[in-house]
């Protein structure tokens, strides 16, 4: 009994001894260092965005390109000239002694049209020099409208009035009479004009056409480019001048025909 509780006593001594020796090892220990926070530096006047997400209907802009821009539109041209002796010359099927009017009451009006094929072209008309400023107005709002025109050279490029029709050419002065009358036509004076004559003929009161030519354009109810119909913007344009349109008449209808007295 006595073996025994001295045996305990030393356990318990040792088991003492040992838990003061770590206490002392744990105390003498150095504190542990903080640990240090690291922040990334961000420059202040930098901000960081996301870009947006690109939408299914746009199209990424091509290397080196930006943004397509429409080309600019042809910008109207006109001038006004006398008749010079160079020009006298050539209008030997349009102009001879007797006519109503003199050379030097004629101009040669120069202007920009729009042809069929969407190109800006620069035609010719001889007109009566009192109808040229009027007919340039009337022709820069015919542009600004884009109406599409064939062709515009005096009557003397192809001769006489039939051969002009044919090639749907527009022209002006023409010494002539009047279809199916006596006297002097507007044309005489360079007081009308006939515009795109092949898609607007000139229509009998029997719905005939002077020239064949023109019987598939004799149905007005088309709407081809080209052709003229009651209140469209073209017959507007001659009329703000006081020009009459023959497509208006009663009986015969001259759908290509305008004039200054309306006839």
């Amino acid at each position: 009994m006595r073996l025994t509780c001295v045996t305990l006593a030393l356990v318990v001594a040792l088991v003492l001894a040992a838990c003061t020796s770590a206490s002392r090892t744990r105390r003498a220990a150095p504190p542990r260092p903080a640990l240090a926070t690291t922040t990334a530096a961000v420059p202040a006047s930098t901000t960081t965005t996301s870009a947006p997400a690109p939408s299914p209907t746009t199209r990424p802009a091509r290397p080196g390109t930006s943004a397509a821009v429409a080309p600019a539109a042809s910008a109207f041209h006109s001038s006004v000239t006398t008749i010079d002796a160079a020009t006298a010359a050539t209008m030997t099927s349009s102009w001879r002694p007797g006519c109503p009017v003199a050379l030097s009451d004629l101009r040669v009006l120069t202007l920009s049209y729009w042809g069929f094929d969407r190109a800006s072209h620069d035609g010719r008309l001889v007109v009566n020099s009192r109808a040229a400023q009027p007919l340039t107005t009337v022709f820069r709002r015919l542009f600004d409208l884009r109406f599409p025109i064939e062709r515009m050279q005096p009557i003397d490029a192809y001769g006489d009035d039939d051969a002009s029709v044919a090639a749907d050419n527009t022209s002006a002065f023409n010494c002539r009479p009047p279809d199916g009358g006596g006297g002097w036509s507007e044309h005489a004076y360079g007081l009308a004009v006939d515009v795109n004559p092949l898609r607007n003929p000139y229509v009998h009161a029997d719905g005939t056409v002077k020239l064949a030519v023109s019987r598939p354009w004799v149905d007005r109810s088309q709407q081809a480019p080209g052709m003229l119909h009651a209140g469209d913007p073209v017959v507007g344009a001659f009329a703000s001048i006081g020009w009459g349109w023959g497509g208006s008449w009663s009986g015969l209808r001259d759908y290509q025909h305008f004039s200054a007295n309306g006839h």
